[in-house]
């Protein structure tokens, strides 16, 4: 009897022993300090407001008492959505020409000259649709293009030197993007991909013109390409811009808006491997030049217990991967059921904080993540 107990017990432990691996394989022990580096909080086009502060500012305020150093925002003046329009509650925007003068106004310098170490930043020149490109691009255009980025990274890399800061510039979503439509199973077409693959080129030779002229200046300035779309490319080899776009560009780094595969842990950590494989490898991030740009759970939509669940997946195999960078959609939601916000329920609550000013889980979890403990699943 007492050899069968202890038979039973062995392997009682053994099975145990299995279950904790199989679960730190999915869900990996990661360094705080890690943690501390990668995780970012996107702030645009919240659709409610907490003081009367700029909102720009309001935004990267609450993102700074939160504890993170990373700040994703949209410096855009594209035709559809300038940037005034994405932080539009008391700031008195200017007119502004260029990206340049947008960097310059008063809202996105403070930000700038904040304690955050990494701007990750949408960005869309003046004049032209963040699209324009879909149906063909001219020679002309690709170096409007580049002229644009360039003196927007010239700018950074100059007024910004001495601080040791880092800009990444990046386009939204480009298998939404290069599609015109919101159709997964309904590929791109190939003159499409070839004029993306061309618009994007344009902003990777802008901003390594601007590296290669200011050789002394210690801020970094990258530009990344941003998909969204691995389901249907690996399950169906639908094109996509991973894989018919990234290899031409040969970006400094590749963006993953990870909705699509987030709430599978298997799968998420397979998209990561998958788009590293279609991705050149770039200094100083070698062959980790992956960083995931958007991943969230809307609050409204979703219990306690996925919302802990999948936020902490996200961040624990993304640094534990070797992403520079993991940065959660977003501070306030920008998806509103009805305006104007009078209330939580009135938006999905895709949230740090939601309409009360009460913190939303998103909050709990990231903020125990960065302290080294985690809100338990009720």
């Amino acid at each position: 009897m007492r050899y069968r107990l202890a038979f039973a017990m062995g392997i009682t432990c053994l099975l145990m022993t299995a279950i904790r691996a199989a679960i730190a394989e999915v869900n990996p022990p990661v360094s705080v300090s890690r943690i501390r580096e990668a995780l970012g909080v996107t702030h645009v086009d919240g659709k409610y407001c907490l003081s009367r502060k700029p909102f720009l500012l309001e935004g990267a305020d609450a993102i700074s008492e939160l504890g993170v150093q990373v700040i994703k925002l949209y410096l855009t003046l594209s035709d559809e959505e300038p940037a005034p329009q994405k932080y539009p509650f008391h700031t008195d925007w200017g007119s502004y020409r260029t990206l340049e003068e947008m960097a310059d106004s008063e809202p996105f310098r403070e930000v700038f000259q904040s304690r955050f170490r990494v701007f990750v930043l949408t960005v869309y020149r003046p004049g032209v649709s963040g699209g324009y490109w879909l149906n063909g691009i001219s020679p002309e255009q690709e170096q409007d293009e580049q002229d644009a980025i360039y003196r927007l990274a010239s700018h950074l890399m100059q007024t910004y030197r001495g601080s040791g800061k880092t800009f990444v510039f990046q386009n939204w979503e480009g298998d939404w993007a290069v599609r015109g439509h919101f159709d997964p199973n309904k590929p791109p077409t190939p003159q499409a991909l070839q004029a993306m693959a061309r618009w994007l080129s344009a902003r990777q030779r802008g901003v390594e013109r601007a590296r290669h002229d200011h050789p002394q200046s210690d801020v970094r300035v990258y530009h990344a390409v941003e998909v969204n779309l691995l389901r249907p490319t690996i399950e169906s080899q639908i094109p996509s811009t991973l894989t018919h776009v990234v290899p031409r560009v040969r970006p400094d780094l590749v963006s993953y808006s990870a909705w699509d595969t987030q709430s599978d842990p298997g799968l998420f950590r397979k998209s990561l491997d998958f788009i590293a494989r279609h991705t050149p490898d770039a200094p100083p991030f070698g062959d980790k030049n992956v960083y995931i740009g958007e991943f969230g759970l809307p609050e409204n939509e979703h219990s306690r217990d996925e919302v802990v669940r999948v936020i902490s997946e996200v961040v624990s195999i993304g640094v534990d991967w070797g992403c520079p960078w993991v940065i959660y959609w977003q501070v306030y939601c920008n998806e509103a059921r009805h305006l104007p916000v009078r209330g939580p329920e009135d938006v999905r609550g895709l949230w740090l904080l939601r309409p009360d000013g009460t913190r939303a889980w998103a909050w709990e979890v990231l903020e125990g993540m960065l302290r080294g403990t985690q809100p338990r699943s009720r």
